[in-house]
């Protein structure tokens, strides 16, 4: 029969105690300067050290050269309280959930009064301290007032709380706290090392995650992995499925097929988390965990191994390749639909039902209406036409200052080739307002303005207006200059609605003309016009009209309203109507 690990390798010392210097330390001081206390309150979450501290500290205060911070290990207390020793009569564990009631704390008084048959002091340690009843501690009340000089007492409970205000404000209380997840890594690989087990790479991770920080159930799940492995090495295979954790391999599949957006691959992985009697919920819960990650690899770069602990090198290489691909406006948009369905699964009567809507959701950024799906869908456009996101390039967004054309490009399926502003002269509409302001008048615009040099300025004008007032631009991205002529300026409206925004918005028709102004250098009037009909459309966009109708039905699906004014100023095509989709 072998002994458990968490009995095993039980800390004996202070020092030997991880993940609790708040504690230890203090306390190790009070025995230095023979400041003990008479009584003692060890709180915290399960399987933290804090049965195991108050042996310890009963150690230190028996120890034939103590009290001291550091046992001998070698004198009658030390051994018999040690690890492997048998207990001694001069320390007294009761389990309090079985001793709650009066007549348990009488008995207790009546113990305490005689004289310890041993050692220095006679201590009594009540585990699930919590469980003792009101009347209990009562009874308790008087003796761990004032108990004699030769006895101590040390409350170890997990619900402070419920132990009665005048026990508490007679005791020391050391809080004690979860084992960080990267003390707990370093303690179960010294641990293997010293039990010569070979650990395949990723196996630690998932027990140091399904241990949540407790010491001893990490170490119990250790231990039920090293007893059904085989030739002495942990298999992550197994250790995944007995976990209950997502295999990586499925993990990264879902994953790649969400960042290119291939939907059969997403569902059909679904399938396989099903048909594998995984728990969808856990699903959800390892994906969100997998999306936090590539985020941070995202935004810390190169210094996503000191936050990532325990993965390997070309573990980290793959999930950079993964945040490269996804972006950051995807990737959050992904965890925001993900971290929202976890939330909706609790109870849920259909899981899977609820894990492929969820899919879905992820799927198609157009149905997020917030301000992180748009940057998903502008996110994915970009991608299509070939600009690098910021992600990829790592480095700003630069706002030309004057518009400048470029050879035509491919751009397919999604719209024809056509002659493109160069990125540098829209990318601040797309990635508004952090720039700098573009304060000086076109040199080809010196001269009288016409509507085609009106509408080549315009992408300088909006991302002006970004600067300046972000609720104005946010109605005026959808604007499409119609025509301009002696100092009118007309402007086509998608909908009455958004004139009716435009005019109620206060201050908006001047934020609008002195952007002209500073970027043009002329004054304007404002003559708005709504598309309502399609011939006053076909009249005023000859270049939407002859674009084939299945294109033009591509794009409204792709940018929405949010999308136009991209497609508008980086591709040259004008907003297409919604109602008639010419």
């Amino acid at each position: 029969m072998v002994t458990a690990l968490y009995r095993r390798y039980r800390p004996e010392t202070f020092a030997e105690l991880i993940g609790q210097s708040q504690v230890t330390a203090p306390l190790m001081t009070a025995l230095r300067t023979d400041r003990v206390n008479h009584a003692y309150l060890f709180s915290g979450p399960r399987g933290c050290g804090k049965t195991t501290s108050a042996r310890i500290l009963a150690r230190c205060l028996n120890c034939a050269e103590g009290p001291t911070d550091t046992p001998c290990g070698k004198c009658p207390s030390c051994i018999e309280l040690s690890r492997d020793g048998g207990g001694s009569l001069d320390v007294v564990e009761i389990d309090a959930a079985s001793h709650n009631g009066v007549d348990d704390a009488r008995e207790l008084r009546e113990r305490a009064v005689f004289a310890p048959a041993r050692d220095r002091f006679k201590i009594f340690i009540l585990d699930e301290a919590h469980m003792v009843t009101t009347q209990g501690f009562n009874a308790l009340l008087k003796i761990v007032e004032e108990p004699p000089a030769h006895i101590k007492f040390i409350f170890a409970t997990t619900e402070p709380d419920k132990v009665i205000g005048t026990i508490r404000s007679r005791t020391h209380h050391y809080p004690f706290r979860l084992v960080p997840p990267a003390q707990m890594l370093e303690y179960l690989e010294q641990l293997c090392a010293s039990e010569k087990v070979e650990v395949a790479a990723g196996v630690l991770s998932l027990v140091v995650r399904s241990g949540g920080g407790s010491v001893r159930d990490s170490l119990s799940l250790l231990d039920q992995l090293i007893a059904g492995s085989e030739n002495g090495k942990v298999e992550y295979d197994r250790a995944a499925a007995l976990l209950g954790y997502t295999h990586a391999s499925l993990m990264d599949a879902v994953v790649d097929a969400f960042a290119v957006g291939d939907a059969a691959s997403v569902f059909a992985s679904i399938d396989k988390v099903i048909q594998t009697g995984q728990d969808p919920r856990r699903f959800v819960e390892d994906l969100l965990e997998h999306l936090r990650d590539l985020i941070i690899v995202l935004s810390v770069g190169d210094g996503a191994k000191a936050v990532l602990r325990g993965i390997a090198d070309d573990e980290l290489d793959k999930m950079r390749q993964q945040a490269v691909n996804f972006g950051m406006a995807e990737l959050t948009h992904a965890a925001n639909i993900v971290n929202r369905s976890l939330t909706e699964m609790s109870g849920a009567t259909s899981p899977r039902l609820h894990l492929e809507l969820m899919c879905a959701k992820v799927l198609v950024p157009a149905s997020d209406k917030s301000e992180v799906g748009s940057l998903a869908r502008l996110e994915r456009l970009e991608r299509r036409i070939g600009v690098p996101s910021a992600a990829a390039t790592s480095a700003p967004a630069v706002v030309a200052t004057a518009p400048a054309t470029v050879p035509a490009i491919e751009v397919s399926p999604v719209v024809e080739a056509a002659p493109m502003q160069s990125v540098a002269s829209v990318a601040p509409a797309v990635t508004m307002p952090k720039t700098e302001p573009i304060t000086q008048v076109p040199a080809e615009f010196t001269g009288s303005i016409d509507t085609v040099q009106f509408r080549d300025s315009w992408a300088d004008i909006l991302t002006l207006l970004g600067q300046k007032s972000r609720s104005v631009w946010m109605i005026a991205y959808t604007l499409t200059v119609v025509d301009f002529t002696g100092d009118v300026l007309t402007l086509r409206f998608l909908s009455q609605k958004d004139l009716d925004n435009f005019k109620s918005t206060t201050g908006a028709a001047d934020a609008l003309r002195a952007a002209i102004v500073e970027v043009l250098g002329v004054q304007v009037k404002f003559k708005p016009q709504i598309a309502d009909t399609a011939e006053q459309q076909a009249a005023t966009e000859p270049a939407a009209a002859s674009k084939p109708e299945n294109t033009r039905n591509k794009m409204v699906d792709e940018s929405a309203r949010y999308g136009e004014s991209v497609l508008r100023e980086v591709l040259g095509a004008e907003p297409i109507d919604n109602k008639t989709g010419k």
